[in-house]
């Protein structure tokens, strides 16, 4: 059936079907709308066949891959072989679900043997590697598509030279860790055309489907204020430097590797016992590590910290329900701060303009424990651990449950009306095949991407950041100016 839905559209279907993002840097990333504002349009692989003939595609075929557009392209009636690069943490989970999803897992890589093992025994018939570039010259010709699942630091590396290769991605999130990196990936994967995918919690499943239908109908009127909030985060933050000790390394770690094109420290494996740094945050799921696995996140240099860890997750929606792009100014309130690594707490402020019929709206994220005043409608009961909070001219709602009653009632039966999609991967598979792109692409990712990177430049810098997204520039604000583009240490590039 799949491979009926990717190759016998005719050109109504294809026409009737064109509701697919359309990425427009600066003014309006919108899903599905009508808006058209100034900006870059990118046009997709199904506009592409409406508008060169579809009429040729329109009977049941099934050519081998060579015939229909070569590297890079991949007939529905083939399985779709993965490499893995980085699957000894969440790509353990992610790897398991790209199995259940039809992918062929064929190859992984990691720098460490022993927190990979468990995915290495899980996938016994996958080739193994250290170096995610001997993969990609090793498997150039076995495997279709690359799954990142990596620390920030080295997203960019990872994803370019993938999308080089002409091999579909899917990425974890955030896509990258600074905003030149997010441009410039973005850019290769256009050149490249092969299907791509960030792992947010996708805004096309029931939820997000729900929450922007309620929205869109109005349930709780105008929408001012987005609450948004997690407990995050759960390694430590708010160290004031880098450790002044040093572990041997592993022999089972390469270390180098790890590093990549963050500036070249000593390793060091755990702090020391008695040293308050691991018990910090409110959670601790990675115990006394100092970077490695998992507390990288905490650190800037490696890291985006918790708005990076779960911004993209709970803005996702938001975005697609409030047609956001840009915001006008980001300002932020943190606990102390220092150069080296985020602070324990913050509260990060988003201002967006006007959008068509939209009016301003204010989007507010906290982390650390903090959470915004809880509304009236809940009663005595407390907010979750995680959620977001919708404030409207007429009601309030607490992710997609409607809290006042008026509305609640008046909207109880509204009618479903978008199509709700499979999960990430089942995503990236239709994708894969030639189908609609998925609900994260790398077009739709970069402005979910650059809005936790904008509340670190503000966490950062202490200061409020305008950002003019064209121009690809803070406008009011020099240091974190100069973050928007950061140095590659050891020998690695990004262009």
């Amino acid at each position: 059936m799949l491979a009926k839905r990717s190759l016998t559209l005719s050109c109504r279907k294809a026409h009737d079907n064109e509701n697919t993002r359309c990425a427009m840097y600066g003014v309006t990333v919108s899903y599905g709308s009508a808006e058209r504002q100034k900006g870059i349009l990118m046009i997709t692989r199904r506009q592409f066949t409406v508008r060169t003939g579809c009429a040729a595609i329109a009977a049941p075929m099934i050519v081998p891959r060579h015939v229909l557009g070569g590297e890079g392209f991949t007939p529905p009636s083939e399985k779709i072989t993965v490499g893995a690069i980085g699957v000894g943490g969440v790509g353990h989970a992610h790897l398991k679900h790209a199995a259940q999803a039809g992918f062929e897992i064929v190859a992984l890589c990691d720098v460490d043997d022993v927190h990979a093992k468990k995915t290495y025994d899980f996938f016994p018939q996958a080739r193994r590697y250290r170096d995610f570039r001997e993969l990609l010259r090793t498997e150039k010709d076995k495997v279709d598509a690359v799954y990142c699942g990596t620390p920030d630091h080295t997203h960019a590396l990872i994803t370019l030279a993938a999308l080089r290769a002409k091999k579909h991605v899917c990425c974890v999130k955030p896509l990258t860790r600074t905003i030149e990196e997010c441009r410039v990936v973005a850019e290769a994967a256009r050149q490249a055309g092969t299907a791509t995918q960030v792992t947010t919690s996708p805004n096309t499943g029931e939820k997000g489907c729900r929450i922007t239908e309620l929205i869109e109908a109005g349930a709780i009127g105008p929408i001012r204020e987005v609450h948004l909030w997690s407990n995050r985060p759960a390694w430590p933050q708010g160290m004031p430097s880098y450790p002044t000790f040093k572990d041997a390394v592993p022999e089972t770690f390469d270390w180098k590797m790890w590093l990549g094109p963050a500036p070249a420290i000593d390793f060091a494996a755990q702090w020391p016992e008695g040293s308050c740094i691991p018990e910090m945050p409110n959670l601790n799921w990675g115990g006394r590590r100092v970077f490695h696995p998992f507390n990288f996140r905490g650190w800037v240099a490696f890291g985006t910290g918790a708005l990076g860890d779960m911004g993209c997750h709970h803005i996702n929606i938001v975005m697609r329900a409030l047609k956001l792009s840009y915001p006008t100014r980001v300002s932020a309130t943190t606990s102390r701060s220092y150069a080296a690594s985020f602070p324990l707490a913050s509260i990060v402020t988003y201002d967006f303009p006007a959008r068509g019929n939209l009016q301003e709206c204010r989007v507010v994220w906290y982390d650390g424990g903090l959470r915004p005043p809880a509304p009236k409608e809940l009663g005595d009961r407390p907010l979750p651990d995680e959620g977001v909070l919708y404030k409207g001219d007429q009601g309030v709602m607490l992710d997609s449950t409607i809290l006042t009653p008026a509305c609640a009632e008046k909207f109880a039966n509204l009618p479903k009306t978008l199509v709700r999609r499979g999960d990430t991967f089942a995503e990236w598979m239709v994708a894969c095949k030639g189908g609609e792109k998925a609900g994260c692409h790398f077009d739709w990712a970069v402005p979910l991407t650059e809005f936790v990177l904008l509340g670190n430049l503000a966490i950062q810098t202490g200061k409020s950041v305008a950002f003019d997204p064209v121009a690809l520039k803070v406008t009011n604000n020099p240091q974190a100016d100069g973050l928007l583009r950061q140095p590659y240490h050891n020998g690695w590039s990004l262009l």
